[in-house]
């Protein structure tokens, strides 16, 4: 395996396309740890980051023979995207929608931030206002206001865990809806 140190990532790619395991450990030894990193960065997971990292160059291996990869890193990167879209879909995983803005931006231009942006705020608006009355109260407090359950509780004279109960319903709704805004968005891309 020495000998391929010496390779650009395009020439090992070649070699793997026809077989090469040396230049494939070469490649996965060159590049794990930026994978693992990216896909740590994202989850704040090592479990997950580590299993993302091993479907990317598990990917790469099988599919050796079909795989036309011009540029392994911007690849990579793409490929470690998706495996975290896919990971917070699994888990669906309430991130709050400052968050997850701020988190796409990392992960498109500026024109396609805006637009998302603008979509995920759209759809946002339309899903909190389609919201029952008193369950809309109740959310726009909590995210709005940033009032506790217990002082929600107490304004509305209701028991807390009414409140709690229909902060569930809403926040469920809005994590399942916005994530397909933004999966419909990635397909897009």
């Amino acid at each position: 395996m020495h000998s391929l140190t010496a390779h650009s990532d395009t020439d090992l790619l070649n070699r793997l396309r026809d077989g090469d395991r040396s230049a494939f450990d070469l490649l996965y030894d060159r590049h794990w740890d930026r994978v693992y990193n990216q896909a740590f960065k994202k989850l704040h997971n090592p479990d997950a980051a580590k299993d993302i990292t091993q479907e990317v160059f598990i990917h790469i291996w099988t599919h050796r023979d079909g795989n036309h990869i011009d540029n392994l890193e911007a690849w990579l990167f793409t490929a470690v995207r998706n495996n975290v879209f896919r990971e917070l879909k699994k888990e669906v995983k309430f991130i709050p929608i400052p968050d997850l803005l701020v988190e796409l931006r990392s992960y498109y231009n500026e024109a396609d931030a805006d637009a998302l942006q603008k979509e995920l705020m759209a759809a946002y608006d339309r899903l909190v206002n389609a919201m029952p009355p008193a369950q809309q109260t109740i959310y726009k407090m909590r995210f709005h206001e940033d009032l506790s359950t217990e002082e929600i509780a107490e304004q509305l004279n209701i028991s807390r865990k009414t409140v709690q109960n229909q902060l569930t319903r809403a926040v469920s709704v809005l994590k399942t809806s916005l994530l397909a805004v933004v999966i419909a968005f990635i397909a897009q891309s």
